[in-house]
């Protein structure tokens, strides 16, 4: 296998800096804010590559200023986060502490975050932090658009105070399955809609989320690591079950309340909601989501009326940050065709065939930022404005999003070196409206950087990008950094995600590619292969899983092996492993059952199973009604395939996973061996969809090497 693997010194380390720096994202700046003058910026950032505190920063003139500390502020102890938080958190995959999340009024003058549960606000043009009094522990605090108000949710309940403490409850809580403010765990997990509450323009009404999980399936999840501890209830929406039962209410700071109406029985999914100067507006979706409305709200009535519809015979595509309205009352909105996925404003097409459409990211006037790609491996935020056409703004390779304001827009992406954060500011040149960008990112030129203090990984990503087989999949190999060509076979690792909403293969420096980097230096050949399913590359081809969700996406690796094994003569075909998380997990294990002509072993972690299991909004999208499309659920769940198993398998899962239940992994296991298949089981007592415990993340790193190592030594062929 050519060199020593030890003769790389760092990567022995790497497994260790991965879990304190929490996949390289503490130190990064993120969440951005841009004054209406464009000349400040808010963000949070943690203190350093390893500190886990998130602080609030603003940058102004070149510099940059801590506006809240938190270490300061309640001191270094651990956090008293209320549970609402803590599912809020798990949903948005949080990794840090402190100030995690902040809310500005219109002129980011004041700024509202939340502490242990207390309600805390700052004044950007100066003075320090100062509590406001609240009802009861606090989430998800928003001042209203003027300042003088801030809204937050407590134990269920909405709330508004006054910065001189005067605290009114808007919307209470009737019983424990009723909330009001905060999304429902299928418009967090599944939607993207994160947000349960919306202010109007006049800081005097809020557009509000009513949700009562009582018609929804019970769950129970204990810790079998601590037998004393009582289970804790979930109401989880599991393909084919009824679903939270979510309304939508107008409320005045007076207390008056008037009931949004439309059909819920036809379109029981809220995607998303807002207030502009136009009004309230809403997005809606039918249960099996072919189609999604755009609907306007009467503020005095709470009448309905549809501006928009779309449909698909698969499904209608969520698109984050629409639908929205320009200044003058155009519809922001995405549009398909088979090969491409649009921008469209005003029912008019505004971008290219082969620039696939991302997520709207801020509409200013009749100005539109946006994120699409060109390339699948690479995402870029452009903006529209007509008579000007569209320009890319973003010019390194990487993906990136941002925000914009008053000809400022902040650039915030991953990049071949690492995170990257580039203010811009507009100087008025101008695209040609093909999407060809004029000089210095057609008219922006770059005004500052804010500083990443991310850790630099101790293992250098190497990725060679290829592109493979009929489908021109697009694929990265990494290879050891001591191997040289010709010097032996390298068993071959194949590291995939695999599935819908995530993509491995970028030009960017992502945690993935690091871990990929990892395992190479370990001594295999890691690659990496976006198949179908994964966006970036148009609705044909996110569609294609549509009714099956194995066979496609299990023929593309297999294809991209294969075609990577015929071009690279070092990687040994007898030896061939494959690890996974959640759907790379599913994957992953689907591999060694139905591929062992191909796959010799195998690492699954958080594998959805049987995909009855599943939340109702995610798995429903590609699979249908499980009552109407049973054979949709057979074809694509591994439960019932145990009998198939005869290479070696780990299954890996968290014990307190709320998202992927470990009952997917126990009883897959049971039916393994049930059917005398040995495989190995890793519980990990304690942990959710997303580890957290620095120990587990970083001895997992090595346990998974360690068996797939031994699994191919004594297997293959």
């Amino acid at each position: 296998m050519g060199t020593s693997v030890s003769e790389n010194p760092n990567s022995s380390n790497f497994p260790r800096q991965f879990a304190r720096t929490r996949r390289f994202s503490l130190g990064v700046p993120r969440q951005f804010t841009v004054s209406p003058d464009g000349r400040r910026v808010l963000f949070v950032r943690t203190g350093s590559g390893t500190d886990p505190v998130g602080r609030l920063w603003q940058y102004e003139d070149g510099g940059e200023r801590v506006l809240a500390d938190p270490v300061l502020l309640v001191g270094a102890g651990p956090e008293a986060v209320p549970e609402e938080e803590r599912l809020r958190r798990e949903r948005a995959r949080e990794r840090s502490v402190g100030v995690v999340a902040y809310a500005t009024d219109d002129a980011a003058l004041l700024v509202a975050f939340a502490l242990s549960g207390a309600l805390w606000a700052v004044r950007t043009d100066g003075g320090a932090p100062f509590p406001v009094s609240a009802a009861g522990p606090v989430v998800d605090p928003r001042p209203s658009p003027d300042g003088r108000h801030i809204a937050y949710v407590s134990r269920g309940s909405l709330h508004v105070v006054g910065l001189d403490g005067t605290d009114r409850q808007l919307a209470r809580s009737e019983r424990a399955e009723i909330g009001y403010g905060l999304a429902e765990y299928t418009a967090a997990e599944s939607m993207g809609r994160s947000r349960g509450y919306w202010w109007a323009p006049d800081s005097r009404h809020l557009l509000v989320a009513r949700v009562d999980t009582s018609p929804m399936e019970r769950r129970y999840l204990s810790d079998p690591a601590d037998p004393a501890k009582p289970p804790q209830v979930i109401r989880y929406p599991a393909a084919g079950t009824a679903n939270a039962d979510v309304t939508l209410q107008l409320v005045s700071l007076d207390g008056d309340r008037v009931d949004v109406t439309w059909d819920r029985k036809a379109y029981e999914y809220l995607v998303d909601a807002g207030w502009d100067a136009h009004g309230p507006v809403i997005a809606v979706q039918s249960r099996d989501q072919r189609i999604l409305r755009t609907l306007a709200v009467d503020p005095a009535t709470g009448a309905t009326e549809v501006l928009h519809e779309r449909t698909d015979p698969a499904w209608v595509q969520l698109v984050a940050g629409t639908p929205a309205r320009t200044a003058a009352g155009a519809l922001v909105l995405p549009e398909d065709t088979d090969a491409t996925r649009h921008l469209a404003i005003g029912g008019h097409r505004v971008t290219p065939d082969g620039l696939q459409l991302r997520e709207v990211l801020g509409v200013e006037g009749e100005r539109v930022l946006f994120t699409a790609s060109e390339d699948p491996t690479e995402t870029h935020v452009w903006s529209y404005e007509p008579g000007h056409g569209i320009r890319r703004l973003s010019r390194d390779p990487g993906r990136y999003g941002g925000v914009g304001r008053a000809g400022t827009v902040v650039l915030a992406g991953v990049g071949p070196r690492g995170a990257e954060v580039t203010v811009v500011r507009d100087g008025g040149g101008r695209g040609d409206g093909r999407g060809q960008a004029g000089s210095e990112a057609g008219g922006y030129a770059p005004v500052a950087a804010i500083a990443s203090l991310a850790e630099e990984p101790l293992v250098s990503p190497r990725p060679l990008p290829l592109t493979l087989g009929e489908r021109q999949l697009r694929g990265a190999l990494y290879l050891p950094s001591w191997h040289e060509e010709g010097s032996g076979k390298l068993p071959v690792l194949l590291d995939p995600y695999g599935g819908p909403g995530m993509q491995n293969v970028g030009r960017d420096r992502g945690w993935p590619s690091c871990v990929s980097q990892w395992f190479a230096e370990q001594g295999f050949a890691v690659l990496v292969i976006d198949g179908r399913g994964t966006p970036g590359r148009g609705p044909a081809w996110e569609k294609a899983v549509h009714g099956d969700q194995l066979t496609p996406a299990l023929e593309d690796q297999v294809d991209g092996l294969l075609a990577a094994g015929e071009r690279f003569g070092d990687l040994d075909p007898t030896r061939v492993a494959i690890r996974g998380w959640s759907f790379g997990g599913f994957l992953a294990a689907a591999a060694v059952l139905h591929r062992p002509d191909v796959f010799h072993a195998a690492v699954a972690g958080a594998p959805p199973t049987d995909q009855r299991l599943y939340d109702t909004h995610w798995k429903e999208r590609f699979l249908g009604h499980p009552d109407t499309h049973p054979e949709n659920y057979a074809r694509s769940s591994l439960v019932g395939h145990g009998h198939r198993l005869r290479r070696p398998l780990l299954l890996v899962h968290g014990l307190a996973d709320d998202n992927v239940a470990a009952a997917h992994t126990l009883r897959f296991s049971a039916e393994l061996l049930a059917a005398g298949k040995p495989h190995t089981v890793l519980p990990l007592p304690g942990a959710t969809h997303s580890p957290t415990d620095e120990a587990v993340n970083e001895n997992l790193l090595r346990f998974q090497r360690d068996f797939l190592l031994d699994a191919l030594r004594t297997t293959g062929g």
